[in-house]
């Protein structure tokens, strides 16, 4: 076996050796390409590597900047039904934004099963999926379908990334697959100071076919990004935008966003396909000029990262509503309060659907409809909301009692924070 020896001044080496057994082609050690000095990674006696600060210039957890990438959280819809409608309506996080459509997309949290090949077997189970309307008038100069998602302007200022350098990097990756064979179009949009907008293409997809994209992003000196939980750094994949908001645009560099030239101009094959369908999963954003594996989490951290934006509490017949503390303020009304299970990004605004739920205390109230409770108090005035204060009429209540909100039918009630 054939080896070179690196030998110290006072006498002793290492070795760099040739495999045990041959391979079955050549293969290729490549040194760093940067200009920088670089280490080889050592391990100790449990094969553990030792020396290591970081992966790729970032993290070596929490590296992924886009919540819920493998689309496993869907609040907005718990019980996996289908939309037909635009914005935040299923998976949490990523929304659909339509304009001038003549017939609404429907939207829904996909599954991504065996038969999708390279994907399932990493470890992805579920998509965001887009099933097109039946666009009869064909594609017109304001219509519009995009997917969207941003990330907290904070979160990418403390990032790591030195974002005014243009040698320092971001890398972008996603899986998608379209039933329509094209070229589609997708971009980074900085929100603070003057928004720079940053295009780029996935190139011409295989129909039916799982496709990974994957793009390293530079900084720029005109990006800007506040320490705050305002909005960012938006990621938008465009499915169909007409021309009153597309023309002559280069890709791959940063630029000052323009809205008559978001990008270029876009087939329309997508657009005019009735029922055509556009799937994503693995949405990673990190810091570096490399694509590592993507950043599996547990169920439970993934849920715990999107009730910052979207808090969802299902109701059941004849069951307590968690999280609530009330009281009764007099005969005829209740005040109380809901608790969220994280600090929500900024005040929400509170949503629920038409149902009855009752105060259940000694003597119980008449009942109400959950969607007839105002605002009264809560974390309104601080940068660290964790609750949120109600006030409703009734009757039939004991004034200064304690107690619970119970449901009366099922329902869902919601606490929104998103952009």
């Amino acid at each position: 076996m054939s080896s070179i020896k690196l030998k110290h001044s006072s006498g002793n080496g290492v070795s760099i050796s040739a495999p045990d057994t041959n391979p079955s082609s050549d293969r290729t050690l490549k040194l760093p390409s940067i200009d920088a000095d670089g280490i080889v990674a050592t391990k100790d006696t449990s094969d553990n590597l030792v020396s290591v600060t970081g992966i790729n210039g970032g993290k070596f957890s929490n590296r992924n900047l886009i919540n819920n990438g493998a689309f496993n959280i869907a609040q907005y819809s718990p019980d996996g039904s289908a939309v037909n409608e635009s914005g935040f309506k299923t998976v949490d996080r990523f929304k659909c934004q339509t304009s001038g459509v003549d017939e609404t997309i429907t939207q829904e949290q996909g599954a991504v099963g065996p038969a999708a090949g390279t994907p399932y077997n990493l470890g992805f189970r579920r998509s965001y999926k887009i099933t097109n309307g039946n666009q009869t008038s064909g594609a017109g100069v304001g219509d519009l379908v995009k997917i969207q998602t941003t990330i907290e302007a904070q979160n990418v200022a403390q990032s790591g990334w030195n974002y005014t350098s243009p040698s320092s990097y971001i890398t972008l990756q996603f899986w998608c697959k379209s039933s329509v064979s094209q070229n589609f179009y997708f971009n980074l949009i900085s929100r603070d100071g003057t928004m720079q907008n940053y295009v780029m293409e996935t190139g011409v997809l295989v129909a039916d076919t799982w496709t990974k994209i994957t793009k390293t992003i530079p900084g720029n000196a005109n990006l800007t990004f506040e320490n705050n939980a305002d909005e960012g750094l938006r990621l938008e994949i465009t499915l169909f935008r007409g021309t009153d908001t597309t023309g002559t645009r280069a890709l791959n560099e940063w630029a000052q966003l323009t809205e008559a030239t978001r990008m270029p101009d876009m087939t329309s094959t997508w657009y005019t396909t009735n029922d055509a369908t556009f799937s994503l999963t693995g949405v990673q954003l990190e810091v570096g000029d490399t694509a590592t594996n993507f950043e599996f989490k547990s169920f439970a951290e993934d849920l715990r990262e999107c009730q910052r934006y979207c808090y969802t509490y299902k109701v059941t017949t004849n069951n307590f509503i968690g999280n609530t503390s009330c009281f009764c303020n007099s005969t005829s009304n209740v005040k109380g309060a809901f608790y969220f299970p994280v600090t929500m990004r900024t005040y929400p605004t509170y949503i629920s659907e038409s149902f009855n739920a009752r105060f259940r205390a000694g003597n119980s109230s008449n009942n109400f409809n959950m969607n007839t409770l105002t605002h009264e108090m809560g974390d309104d005035l601080t940068d660290f909301p964790r609750h949120w204060g109600f006030n409703v009429n009734t009757s039939s209540v004991t004034g200064g009692q304690a107690g619970l909100l119970q449901g009366q039918a099922g329902g869902l009630i919601q606490f929104r924070a998103e952009y």
